[in-house]
C-alpha cells in the first residue's frame, strides 16, 4: 500500500449536489451525491442533517474513520481517491465514471474477474477487509473494477488478521467473489475456489448452534406476539 497522506481541505462549505445518487433514510446513513469541487466532480457523503443533534459525534466518526481508510488507500487504483473534506460532517471523494458489476454484461470477463481478485488479494495482504463487498459496490470505470464504500472496512493489526476471526472475515469476502463470477460470468469455481467457498468448523458450528437456540427460542413462543383476548 502507498504511505499515508493527509486529506486535503477545500472549503469549508459542502457545494450544492449536482446529482443525488442516494438519501439517507436510515439513522447515521448519509446523502450522497455528485457536486463539483475545485472545477472537477466530486461524489460527497453528507451528514450535516446531524448537527446540532446527539448523533452529531457519531456522524463525525464515520466520516473521520472512512477518511482513514481512503487515505491508506491513496494511490491505489482500484478505490476512489480521497480528493477533499469539505466540513467535519462531509467526506468528499473522487468520482468515478462507471457501472455496478453486472450492469452491464459486455463488461463481464474473465480478465475483468482477475483484477478484482488481485484487488481484492491487495486489500487482504495489507490486512484490510471491506467489509460490504458485493456487486453495488463494485464500480466498473474503463474495463478496471474500482471497490467503494469503505464505510465498513476494517484495517487489522497483523495478529487480528492471522486470528481465525480476521482469517474468517478475508476468507468470506474472497468466497464473495468467486460466488460473483460463477453468477456473472459462468466460471465454474476451482478446486481452490471450492475450498474458499466451504465455511470451517467453527463457524457451521456456530452457525448451528444459533439455528437451534432460535429454533428453539421460536417452539417454546419467544419474541412471539402475545396472544390477545
Amino acid at each position: 500500500m502507498p504511505p499515508q497522506t493527509s486529506l486535503v481541505h477545500a472549503q469549508d462549505h459542502a457545494p450544492s449536489p449536482t446529482r443525488t445518487l442516494k438519501r439517507g433514510t436510515r439513522v447515521l446513513e448519509p446523502d450522497v451525491y455528485v457536486a463539483r469541487l475545485n472545477g472537477r466532480r466530486a461524489v460527497l457523503k453528507d451528514y450535516r442533517r446531524y448537527r446540532r443533534t446527539p448523533l452529531a459525534p457519531l456522524a463525525r466518526l464515520l466520516v473521520r474513520r472512512e477518511a482513514r481508510n481512503l487515505e491508506r488507500l491513496r494511490g491505489w487504483g482500484h478505490a476512489p481517491q480521497p480528493v477533499a473534506t469539505t466540513d467535519a460532517l462531509v467526506l468528499g471523494m473522487e468520482y468515478i465514471d462507471g457501472q455496478p458489476l453486472g450492469d452491464d454484461m459486455s463488461a463481464v470477463s474473465t480478465d475483468l474477474f482477475q483484477q478484482l481478485r488481485a484487488a481484492v488479494g491487495t486489500l487482504h495482504a495489507a490486512g484490510i477487509a471491506h467489509n460490504d463487498l458485493h456487486r453495488s459496490n463494485i464500480l466498473v470505470s474503463g474495463g478496471v473494477p474500482k471497490v467503494v464504500d469503505f464505510a465498513a472496512a476494517l484495517a487489522m493489526p497483523g495478529w487480528l488478521a492471522r486470528s481465525g476471526f480476521g482469517r474468517q472475515l478475508l476468507r468470506s469476502e474472497l468466497a464473495k467473489v468467486v460466488k460473483l463470477q460463477t453468477r456473472l460470468a459462468g466460471t465454474a469455481p476451482s478446486p481452490e475456489d471450492a475450498r474458499v467457498l466451504v465455511d470451517p468448523g467453527w463457524v457451521r458450528a456456530l452457525r448451528g448452534t444459533w439455528t437451534r437456540l432460535y429454533r428453539g427460542a421460536g417452539g417454546r413462543g419467544w419474541g412471539r406476539r402475545r396472544r390477545t383476548r
